[in-house]
């Protein structure tokens, strides 16, 4: 699986600051309105639901939010790199600055949990994790993302 099947160009952001949590998942929303024609309240309600399961702030300034929409084709997402770092309730409650939503359908069950594991591995990458954070530019941000691909696996 590549990163460039699950992003689109249009589904990278630059955000100098979020105000909270919830305005970040706002902001996914809108993304995968714009970039996936997806619902924007739905998408931040399945992604507010599955918060309230637990955090997806997996610590070193990360965060993995997901969810599972009705009505998706395939397994999507959406990068956003934040200028200000923000309080996600991480696990090692440092804030974060880097976060890659996913959205999935219901029934994608092995393909959903394939691209959460993907999307983990790259980034815990810390060469990638450092590019990202210096390019403060979305189209940058993207190449950096699905060129990562490519990096790992040679």
């Amino acid at each position: 699986m590549d990163l460039s099947t699950i992003l689109s160009p249009e589904a990278v952001k630059v955000i100098s600051a979020a105000s909270s949590k919830k305005r970040l998942l706002q902001d996914f929303g809108d993304l995968a309105a714009t970039a996936y024609g997806l619902d924007s309240s739905r998408v931040v309600e399945a992604l507010q639901e599955r918060e309230g399961l637990g955090p997806t702030g997996v610590g070193k300034g990360l965060a993995l939010p997901h969810a599972r929409l009705p009505g998706l084709q395939g397994v999507s997402g959406a990068f956003i790199l934040l200028e200000k770092p923000l309080d996600f309730n991480s696990v090692d409650r440092q804030p974060v600055d880097l976060a890659f939503a996913l959205f999935a359908p219901h029934d994608a069950g092995v393909e959903h949990l394939k691209a959460l594991a993907h999307v983990s591995r790259t980034l815990r990458e810390q060469s990638i994790c450092t590019k990202l954070r210096a390019n403060p530019e979305a189209s940058t941000l993207y190449a950096i993302l699905t060129e990562a691909d490519s990096v790992q696996a040679a």
